[in-house]
């Protein structure tokens, strides 16, 4: 019996090892920049975006050095996002600069019961959260996108019940398309087309990437009167769902350019910041071939309603907003990769090489 109980035991304490061990991971991320143009003397304007600190991720370092003339870190924009700006003069020479960022993760998950709890009360929205409601360029919430959110969320008054109308809704409705460049630009207008809701409502299937698919959820979520935007950041390594959703060499490294991904956030009073990824969830039938109803994709389909996996890290929510200093080309849509100017010509952030700039991860066991 003592044999027993000592197994038992032991089994136990290995559980909560294990469980300890999991509850944070920390990355190592580090950006090199060798910024190319096709003359031999040319000015560089360069925004990175730089990861904000929250209660899932923190910012434990960041350090950066380079040959550039002029610098800030500056949150001087109404996205409240914070950047590393660098600039260079017109000369010929190397423009070279790198980042350093450690940073601290833990999974984010909101438990249903509080949602719905909070959710009943149909508490008044705080006017901080109100902004999250209102259109922008890119995001109609009126005409046939407000029509399609009312046909899916019919006869519901409850907050969260409409947002989970919608948030099935589009992961039955939408597919990840690998045509798309990058993260996709996000624009609902040019997603939407059809003309009668009815038809929307049945056979709409929109293709995208991730900023797309998010963009068309907070759209919808919008329309129905209820906060929401997008979080823009980039994948640091290993999911322990899928390989589809990130991964890394056995010893943690990977090399991730080109892994930015774009998530939500829903606001429900009495709760806050909700995390969804209707993305992800085309990803995973994309990658593995997986159809809708297969258990895996219905897991991942009910966990992302209210959780994120953190093998990621989020930069900001700016969508159709003006960088400091200004650039030549503004508003951006937004700013999930490095952006850089040569004059007034944009290099273009989707070809790392030759842009040229390499962004790796490496975990950092305990």
């Amino acid at each position: 019996m003592k044999k027993i109980l000592f197994i038992l035991t032991s089994l136990l304490l290995f559980t909560l090892t294990l469980f300890a061990e999991n509850k944070s991971r920390t990355f190592e991320v580090t950006y090199d920049f060798d910024i190319k143009y096709d003359t031999k003397n040319y000015p560089v304007k360069l925004w990175n975006p730089i990861p904000f600190d929250s209660s899932y991720q923190n910012i434990k370092m960041l350090t950066f050095d380079g040959n550039y003339d002029n610098f800030n870190i500056n949150k001087n924009n109404s996205a409240d996002a914070t950047i590393l700006y660098a600039q260079w003069q017109k000369e010929n020479k190397p423009k070279k600069l790198h980042i350093t960022l450690r940073i601290e993760t833990k999974d984010r998950l909101v438990p249903l019961d509080v949602i719905s709890k909070a959710s009943a009360k149909n508490l008044p929205l705080p006017d901080a959260v109100k902004p999250f409601i209102k259109a922008t360029a890119h995001l109609p919430t009126d005409g046939i996108v407000k029509e399609l959110s009312d046909r899916i969320t019919q006869n519901k008054t409850d907050r969260f019940e409409k947002v989970k109308a919608i948030y099935y809704w589009c992961t039955s409705h939408t597919f990840r398309d690998s045509k798309v460049k990058g993260c996709g630009v996000g624009d609902v207008h040019k997603m939407v087309t059809q003309k009668e809701v009815d038809d929307a409502f049945a056979n709409g299937y929109y293709g995208g990437k991730c900023t797309d698919l998010s963009s068309l959820f907070v759209a919808l979520v919008r329309a129905a009167g209820i906060p929401a935007r997008e979080v823009f950041g980039i994948r640091l390594g290993k999911s322990h769902f899928s390989k589809a959703l990130g991964k890394s060499d056995d010893k943690g490294f990977a090399t991730i350019t080109s892994w930015q991904h774009c998530r939500a956030e829903y606001f429900i009073p009495g709760v806050g910041w909700i995390p969804a990824d209707p993305a992800d969830i085309t990803k995973l039938e994309l990658v593995e071939k997986l159809k809708h109803n297969d258990p895996r994709v219905k897991e991942l389909n009910n966990k992302y309603l209210h959780s994120w996996e953190m093998n990621w890290v989020g930069f900001n929510h700016g969508r159709d907003f003006v960088l400091s200093p200004k650039p030549t080309q503004y508003p951006i849509n937004m700013l999930g990769y490095p952006y850089a100017e040569v004059e007034d010509d944009v290099l273009d952030y989707y070809e790392p090489k030759s842009f040229s700039y390499q962004i790796t991860s490496q975990e950092i066991f305990k």
